[in-house]
């Protein structure tokens, strides 16, 4: 059985739910191992999850209702008489679990099929017709549907189809197609669903409903076929070589959900968290693959390739519908243990009429080479080790302060986390862990050892999780340090593997609290010093996952504390505040996080030529004036372009583009360090007078 802290892997599973059928496709149906397989499921949530949930007529609903949100999340293709006929289904579920009962599911499947293969010979002749798609009506699409009621009749839907098309091919168009050869790309997308089609199995149908079943105790509780245990296995070891991006199905689209530190993907500075992949090329050369409508692992088996060969996605933001699509080139490799190992540098700052050396740290996740300690090597490799030896490096450098940089870390093992809190601290509790029984383990060091005692300030954002959260949570609750960014991820469950007859369970079975009390879970850790934050916390983070599990606390465990920072926090605001108000890099932030939040409240696609190219240009342009206001400031000469915005990037020691944004906020934090560092000694030499 093993204890997973990541946060996001469990994401990197197929929605099979969105594929297309065929419409001579025979009827699915459930399997005597798939009957029994639900009730080994059933008893295994009952006796070992953490959340206590009964299966009553209750959760049914709620199971009903999540079935049909898998199935048809965007109200597409059943019509509001499908669901009047499911209706009567929805309080039997419960009682169906039990005795591994699948008709319903298979019978709703079923209905499913049906209705998608219609749509696709709608889609399909609309495109083959003479139909002309008149791009001069000021028409518009709205793609928010998740409020949207469910279709009345054919007729709604026929409609619906016709602007989903024609939005389409208007955006192949705007990407320098002619509009026969956009007939022929959304053809051969569509054709391409129907042939898949046949790929779907009776299993693929049982993983669909087992996992609407399991989504009502927790998002992180999933059931794997036997196909899928294997890629399950296969992304938590990144033994194969790709890209370095963890996966998941978002309704058509393959999203990121993130990437693996120092991985070919992020590498390139030009991919993120949330971005959605709607097209696949090999080589420099190759022809583009429409993704839209594939399965998960598909598109991951077109992804992955051998070591050095080249990968072209087609890319767009999820934020903005109009959005242009991006052309990502990565090289293929595995992701080297070295280059996810802590690494140091040196930040000199003046302030206060003075130089200052502060120490930086990057730790790219919580990491120890089990294999070698197992083996006895001596020299095996981890988080702690790394960091303890960095930070004798520095103080021979005569740093004044140090900064422990987790922003996108998203976790690893819980032992390094707490061994590398025991770096900073004489010795105590870290981290509680409660389990589904409501017994509570206080784990902690017990070296009373420190490998630093000076000042230090720990930088967070919104990727920050898991493991990332229990060290920055407990150098809080000591008042060790100052915390820096953004609230962090909100990860505070675990989770294990359960083999069952037919594939496994990943089981939610504890869950981490803060030594102050606090659950991790659901709220994260909230930084002492707020930065803006590009990530859209409706859509990034475990608040933003259905079901997540509730913040709450336990007893506190009884710890020691350092001096507290808490009285110098407004102070410490006060300077942040004026001194970022016309700090170029933060004015640009504060203006992208402004825009974005206007793109996002106007779904309203055009489907008038004229209107989204305009509104397209207009984005664009806003962008370039936006960089161009910042390069002013700086007294920096115009871009002409993004492109050349874009070429213009400094790149590190990885070749990996440095971004201005994420390196003002490590300037600042190091100012905001200072500030403490200097309040702190004003503070204990008034004490002393």
């Amino acid at each position: 059985m093993s204890t997973m802290l990541s946060p996001l892997r469990y994401l990197a599973i197929p929605v099979l739910c969105l594929l297309p059928f065929a419409a001579v496709q025979a009827k699915l149906e459930a399997q005597p191992i798939h009957s029994s397989t639900l009730v080994e499921i059933a008893e295994s949530l009952k006796l070992g999850h953490y959340n206590r949930v009964s299966l009553n007529d209750a959760l049914s609903e709620k199971i009903f209702t999540q079935y049909l949100q898998d199935v048809d999340p965007t109200k597409s293709y059943f019509l509001q008489s499908d669901i009047d006929e499911f209706s009567r289904y929805q309080a039997l579920f419960d009682d169906q679990i039990q005795s591994g009962d699948l008709s319903v599911a298979y019978l709703i499947y079923n209905r499913f099929q049906s209705r998608l293969a219609e749509r696709l010979d709608f889609i399909i002749g609309e495109l083959e017709s003479d139909m002309v798609f008149d791009f001069t009506v000021p028409e518009t699409l709205n793609n928010d549907r998740e409020n949207a009621p469910w279709a009345k009749d054919t007729a709604e839907l026929n409609s619906l189809w016709h602007r989903r098309v024609k939005s389409a091919l208007l955006n192949l168009k705007l990407a320098d197609k002619t509009e026969d050869e956009a007939r022929q790309v959304l053809l051969k997308r569509y054709k391409n669903q129907q042939q898949r089609s046949n790929q779907i199995k009776s299993e693929d149908v049982f993983q669909t409903f087992a996992n609407a079943f399991t989504k009502q105790f927790d998002p992180h509780t999933q059931y794997f076929s036997p196909r899928n245990s294997e890629n399950f296995q296969i992304n938590m070891s990144l033994s194969l070589e790709g890209i370095g991006a963890v996966l998941k199905s978002e309704n058509e689209f393959t999203q990121i959900v993130r990437l693996v530190p120092a991985g070919p993907a992020d590498k390139t500075g030009q991919l993120k968290a949330a971005d959605l992949i709607v097209g696949v090329a090999q080589g420099e050369q190759g022809e583009f693959e429409d993704v839209v409508g594939w399965r998960l692992d598909d598109v991951v088996d077109l992804i992955r390739g051998p070591k050095d060969s080249v990968v072209r996605l087609q890319v767009k933001s999820p934020e903005r519908d109009n959005a242009p699509v991006r052309v990502i080139r990565i090289v293929r490799n595995k992701v080297k243990l070295e280059e996810q190992s802590a690494q140091k540098r040196v930040l000199e700052l003046n302030h206060f009429d003075r130089k200052f050396r502060l120490g930086i740290i990057e730790i790219p996740a919580f990491y120890i080479d089990f294999a070698a300690l197992r083996n006895g090597d001596d020299n095996y490799k981890s988080t702690s080790r790394d960091v303890e030896r960095l930070i004798n490096e520095l103080q021979t450098e005569e740093i004044d302060g140090l900064i422990i940089d987790l922003r996108n870390n998203g976790g690893g093992s819980l032992r390094e986390a707490n061994e590398t809190v025991g770096l900073f601290i004489n010795r105590g509790p870290t981290v509680q862990v409660k389990d589904s029984t409501g017994r509570i383990e206080v784990l902690g060091d017990h070296d009373p050892k420190l490998a630093y005692d000076g000042p230090m300030a720990v930088l967070v954002n919104r990727l920050s999780a898991s493991a990332s959260e229990i060290f920055a949570g407990a150098i809080q609750d000591y008042n060790r340090g100052i915390i820096i960014g953004g609230q962090t991820f909100g990860k505070g469950t675990v989770q294990t593997l359960l083999p069952l007859n037919h594939g496994q369970l990943k089981l939610t079975n504890a869950k981490f609290y803060r030594i102050s009390g606090d659950s991790t879970q659901n709220r994260g850790v909230h930084p002492d010093i707020s930065f803006p934050t590009l990530y859209d916390p409706d859509i990034i983070g475990e608040s933003a996952l259905d079901q997540a599990l509730d913040w709450d606390t336990v007893r506190s465990a009884p710890h020691g504390e350092y001096i507290d920072i808490k009285p110098f926090l407004t102070e410490l605001e006060q300077r942040y505040q004026a001194r970022t108000a016309n700090d170029p890099d933060f004015q640009y932030m504060r203006e992208q996080i402004a825009h974005l939040k206007e793109q996002k409240e106007d779904v309203l696609m055009p489907l008038q030529e004229s209107a989204l190219k305009q509104q397209r240009e207009a984005l664009e342009g806003w962008q370039l004036e936006a960089e161009n206001r910042r390069r002013a400031a700086k007294e920096l000469p115009p871009f002409a372009s993004l492109t050349e915005a874009t070429d213009a990037l400094e790149t590190d020691e990885q070749g990996k583009p440095v971004n201005p944004e994420a390196e003002a906020m490590l300037t600042e934090s190091g100012r905001i360090l200072i500030d403490l560092l200097y309040l702190t000694l004003k503070y204990s030499t008034a004490s002393a007078e």
